[in-house]
Protein backbone atom coordinates (compact mmCIF):
# COMPACT_ATOMS: atom_id res chain seq x y z
CA UNK A 1 0.00 0.00 0.00
CA UNK A 2 1.13 3.17 -0.77
CA UNK A 3 2.06 6.31 1.88
CA UNK A 4 -0.41 7.79 3.53
CA UNK A 5 -1.36 11.53 3.39
CA UNK A 6 -0.63 12.96 6.25
CA UNK A 7 -3.25 15.94 6.67
CA UNK A 8 -4.12 18.52 9.66
CA UNK A 9 -7.69 20.89 10.17
CA UNK A 10 -8.11 23.66 11.10
CA UNK A 11 -11.51 25.52 11.69
CA UNK A 12 -12.55 27.25 14.84
CA UNK A 13 -15.90 25.05 14.47
CA UNK A 14 -14.98 22.59 16.36
CA UNK A 15 -18.06 20.17 15.69
CA UNK A 16 -17.51 20.79 12.10
CA UNK A 17 -13.92 19.99 12.12
CA UNK A 18 -14.54 16.78 13.92
CA UNK A 19 -17.07 15.62 11.89
CA UNK A 20 -14.47 16.15 8.88
CA UNK A 21 -11.93 14.28 10.49
CA UNK A 22 -14.25 11.34 10.70
CA UNK A 23 -14.67 11.48 7.75
CA UNK A 24 -10.79 11.55 6.29
CA UNK A 25 -9.79 9.51 8.90
CA UNK A 26 -12.14 7.07 7.24
CA UNK A 27 -10.41 6.18 4.33
CA UNK A 28 -7.33 4.12 3.83
CA UNK A 29 -4.70 6.16 2.66
CA UNK A 30 -5.94 9.51 4.91
CA UNK A 31 -4.29 10.39 8.69
CA UNK A 32 -5.64 12.84 10.13
CA UNK A 33 -2.53 13.50 12.45
CA UNK A 34 -3.77 17.32 13.55
CA UNK A 35 -6.65 19.45 14.72
CA UNK A 36 -6.37 23.41 15.38
CA UNK A 37 -9.33 26.36 15.47
CA UNK A 38 -6.96 29.78 15.01
CA UNK A 39 -4.19 30.36 12.58
CA UNK A 40 -1.52 30.76 15.36
CA UNK A 41 -2.14 27.06 16.15
CA UNK A 42 -2.12 26.36 12.50
CA UNK A 43 1.54 27.44 12.37
CA UNK A 44 2.76 25.37 15.25
CA UNK A 45 1.34 22.46 13.91
CA UNK A 46 2.90 22.95 10.41
CA UNK A 47 5.91 23.43 12.13
CA UNK A 48 5.41 20.09 14.87
CA UNK A 49 4.11 17.59 12.05
CA UNK A 50 4.95 19.07 8.76
CA UNK A 51 1.72 17.35 7.00
CA UNK A 52 1.40 16.89 3.39
CA UNK A 53 -1.42 19.05 3.35
CA UNK A 54 -3.57 21.48 6.17
CA UNK A 55 -7.17 21.93 5.36
CA UNK A 56 -7.35 25.69 6.35
CA UNK A 57 -10.42 27.63 6.67
CA UNK A 58 -10.22 31.56 6.27
CA UNK A 59 -12.43 33.51 8.84
CA UNK A 60 -11.06 32.20 11.97
CA UNK A 61 -9.22 33.79 14.94
CA UNK A 62 -5.43 34.86 14.00
CA UNK A 63 -6.67 34.65 10.52
CA UNK A 64 -6.60 32.00 8.31
CA UNK A 65 -4.95 34.19 5.43
CA UNK A 66 -2.35 35.61 7.47
CA UNK A 67 -1.45 31.74 8.50
CA UNK A 68 -1.28 30.47 4.77
CA UNK A 69 1.44 32.63 4.23
CA UNK A 70 3.31 32.35 7.09
CA UNK A 71 3.37 28.89 6.14
CA UNK A 72 4.23 29.10 2.61
CA UNK A 73 6.97 31.26 3.93
CA UNK A 74 8.59 28.53 6.46
CA UNK A 75 7.32 25.59 5.42
CA UNK A 76 6.64 25.01 1.74
CA UNK A 77 6.50 21.61 1.66
CA UNK A 78 3.11 21.56 3.30
CA UNK A 79 0.51 21.84 0.94
CA UNK A 80 -2.00 24.78 1.87
CA UNK A 81 -5.71 23.83 0.91
CA UNK A 82 -8.45 26.43 1.80
CA UNK A 83 -12.10 25.22 3.01
CA UNK A 84 -14.16 28.49 3.26
CA UNK A 85 -17.64 28.97 3.30
CA UNK A 86 -17.38 32.32 1.79
CA UNK A 87 -17.83 32.50 -2.24
CA UNK A 88 -16.03 35.85 -2.42
CA UNK A 89 -13.50 36.57 -5.05
CA UNK A 90 -11.84 38.52 -3.39
CA UNK A 91 -11.10 35.65 -0.38
CA UNK A 92 -10.27 33.06 -3.71
CA UNK A 93 -7.71 35.54 -5.14
CA UNK A 94 -6.31 36.11 -1.88
CA UNK A 95 -5.66 32.67 -0.90
CA UNK A 96 -4.33 32.13 -4.61
CA UNK A 97 -1.91 34.65 -3.74
CA UNK A 98 -0.43 33.46 -0.47
CA UNK A 99 0.15 30.03 -2.20
CA UNK A 100 -3.01 27.65 -1.55
CA UNK A 101 -2.87 25.04 -3.95
CA UNK A 102 -6.69 24.69 -3.76
CA UNK A 103 -10.30 26.96 -3.00
CA UNK A 104 -12.73 24.34 -1.63
CA UNK A 105 -16.20 25.49 -0.40
CA UNK A 106 -17.94 23.67 2.62
CA UNK A 107 -21.03 22.50 0.78
CA UNK A 108 -18.76 20.35 -1.45
CA UNK A 109 -19.76 16.55 -1.21
CA UNK A 110 -17.55 13.86 0.59
CA UNK A 111 -16.87 12.18 -2.13
CA UNK A 112 -15.58 15.41 -3.96
CA UNK A 113 -13.49 16.52 -0.85
CA UNK A 114 -12.05 13.09 -1.24
CA UNK A 115 -10.92 13.59 -4.12
CA UNK A 116 -9.70 17.16 -4.43
CA UNK A 117 -7.42 16.23 -1.21
CA UNK A 118 -5.59 13.60 -3.39
CA UNK A 119 -5.14 15.53 -6.03
CA UNK A 120 -3.65 18.41 -3.87
CA UNK A 121 -1.18 15.34 -2.74
CA UNK A 122 -0.58 15.03 -6.12
CA UNK A 123 0.51 17.74 -6.82
CA UNK A 124 -3.01 19.24 -8.65
CA UNK A 125 -4.64 22.83 -8.45
CA UNK A 126 -8.01 23.07 -7.30
CA UNK A 127 -10.87 25.81 -8.14
CA UNK A 128 -14.51 25.72 -7.85
CA UNK A 129 -15.73 25.84 -11.69
CA UNK A 130 -17.96 28.53 -11.37
CA UNK A 131 -15.66 30.97 -9.42
CA UNK A 132 -12.19 30.01 -11.84
CA UNK A 133 -14.91 31.33 -14.47
CA UNK A 134 -15.59 34.44 -12.77
CA UNK A 135 -12.05 34.85 -11.80
CA UNK A 136 -10.85 34.21 -15.50
CA UNK A 137 -13.72 36.84 -16.83
CA UNK A 138 -12.00 39.44 -14.37
CA UNK A 139 -8.16 38.73 -15.37
CA UNK A 140 -9.14 39.12 -19.09
CA UNK A 141 -11.06 42.69 -18.52
CA UNK A 142 -8.12 44.16 -16.50
CA UNK A 143 -5.13 42.49 -19.11
CA UNK A 144 -6.64 43.78 -22.26
CA UNK A 145 -4.34 46.23 -23.48
CA UNK A 146 -1.29 45.06 -21.35
CA UNK A 147 1.71 43.77 -22.43
CA UNK A 148 1.66 39.68 -21.61
CA UNK A 149 2.86 38.48 -18.24
CA UNK A 150 6.09 36.03 -18.15
CA UNK A 151 6.88 32.61 -16.02
CA UNK A 152 8.64 35.08 -13.58
CA UNK A 153 5.64 37.01 -12.79
CA UNK A 154 4.71 33.97 -11.26
CA UNK A 155 7.11 33.94 -8.68
CA UNK A 156 6.88 35.18 -4.86
CA UNK A 157 8.68 37.85 -3.47
CA UNK A 158 10.40 34.68 -1.51
CA UNK A 159 11.31 33.13 -4.80
CA UNK A 160 12.75 35.55 -6.64
CA UNK A 161 15.55 36.04 -3.54
CA UNK A 162 16.12 32.61 -4.10
CA UNK A 163 16.28 32.88 -7.83
CA UNK A 164 18.79 36.45 -7.80
CA UNK A 165 21.10 33.88 -5.81
CA UNK A 166 20.60 30.45 -8.22
CA UNK A 167 22.28 33.64 -11.03
CA UNK A 168 24.83 34.19 -8.65
CA UNK A 169 26.02 30.68 -8.93
CA UNK A 170 25.30 29.90 -5.29
CA UNK A 171 24.40 26.29 -3.74
CA UNK A 172 21.23 25.87 -1.80
CA UNK A 173 23.27 25.65 1.46
CA UNK A 174 25.18 28.93 0.50
CA UNK A 175 21.29 30.39 -0.40
CA UNK A 176 20.26 29.05 2.86
CA UNK A 177 23.21 30.61 5.11
CA UNK A 178 22.59 33.93 3.30
CA UNK A 179 18.67 33.79 3.62
CA UNK A 180 18.39 31.68 7.25
CA UNK A 181 16.61 29.04 5.59
CA UNK A 182 17.67 25.56 5.86
CA UNK A 183 19.32 23.76 2.68
CA UNK A 184 16.12 21.46 2.64
CA UNK A 185 13.83 24.41 2.69
CA UNK A 186 16.17 26.01 0.08
CA UNK A 187 15.42 22.73 -2.57
CA UNK A 188 11.73 23.07 -1.95
CA UNK A 189 11.78 26.41 -3.00
CA UNK A 190 14.09 25.57 -6.21
CA UNK A 191 11.86 23.08 -7.39
CA UNK A 192 8.90 25.24 -7.47
CA UNK A 193 10.95 27.88 -9.14
CA UNK A 194 11.85 25.42 -11.73
CA UNK A 195 8.01 24.10 -12.16
CA UNK A 196 7.18 27.75 -12.56
CA UNK A 197 9.38 28.58 -15.05
CA UNK A 198 9.09 25.60 -17.23
CA UNK A 199 13.15 24.71 -17.15
CA UNK A 200 14.76 22.09 -16.47
CA UNK A 201 17.80 23.07 -13.96
CA UNK A 202 18.95 25.97 -12.28
CA UNK A 203 21.21 26.87 -14.79
CA UNK A 204 18.40 27.53 -16.93
CA UNK A 205 16.54 29.27 -14.34
CA UNK A 206 19.52 31.39 -13.97
CA UNK A 207 20.20 32.31 -17.43
CA UNK A 208 16.29 33.39 -17.51
CA UNK A 209 16.68 35.52 -14.50
CA UNK A 210 19.55 37.13 -16.13
CA UNK A 211 18.14 37.39 -19.62
CA UNK A 212 15.20 39.77 -17.67
CA UNK A 213 17.28 41.39 -16.02
CA UNK A 214 19.52 42.38 -18.97
CA UNK A 215 15.86 43.47 -21.00
CA UNK A 216 14.63 45.35 -17.95
CA UNK A 217 17.87 47.61 -18.32
CA UNK A 218 17.41 48.20 -21.58
CA UNK A 219 14.09 49.16 -21.40
CA UNK A 220 12.46 46.17 -23.07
Amino acid sequence: MSEKIHLVIVDDHELFRDGLASILSAEEDIDVVGQGGTGAEAIRLAGDLLPDIILLDVDMPDGGLSAARIITEQFPVVKIAVLTASESEDHLIDALKVGARAYILKGVAARELLRIVRAVDAGESYVPPALAASILVMGVQKTAGSPPSTPLDELTAREREILENLAQDLSNREIGDKLFLSEKTVKHYVTDILQKLQVRNRVEAALLAQKSGDASRRGE
